[in-house]
């Protein structure tokens, strides 16, 4: 039934000019689309992320959206850095952590939080 149809990730904020900067200018998204003072539509690589204005914003204990980057990873989490983003550390079984990466195998992981606390990744899938 839905399988083989197009899904888009939601994430709810409290300021959506705050949300607009650091989704832009911040991870390099660019702003496609929105409804008014509610929704901002942006687009990240073939898919979009809606970022809503919502009284729950940064409830959410788990992972909200997570961007599969290839071999980028390591360079995205430098320069994510580079910019003032941290980066959130966990400990997973199993999983030993290089800098802000996380490493299991051979799947590299970093997690950071949007302004309002929504928990967001890269990994390189």
């Amino acid at each position: 039934m839905l399988g083989d149809k197009d899904v888009v990730a939601t994430i709810a904020v409290k300021d959506l000019a705050t949300a607009r900067k650091f989704y832009a200018d911040t991870l390099g998204l660019t702003a496609v689309g929105g409804e008014g003072q509610e929704v901002i539509v942006f687009r990240s690589g073939k898919s979009t992320v809606n970022v809503y204005r919502s009284q729950y914003a940064g409830t959410n204990k788990a992972t909200a959206a997570t961007w599969v980057v290839g071999e980028d990873v390591d360079n995205i989490v430098r320069e994510l850095k580079a910019k003032g983003l941290k980066f959130e550390h966990y400990d997973f079984p199993g999983m030993k952590r290089e800098g802000d990466v996380h490493v299991a195998g051979k799947i590299r992981n970093a997690w950071f939080k949007d302004p309002d606390g929504n928990i967001l990744s890269v990994v390189n899938g």
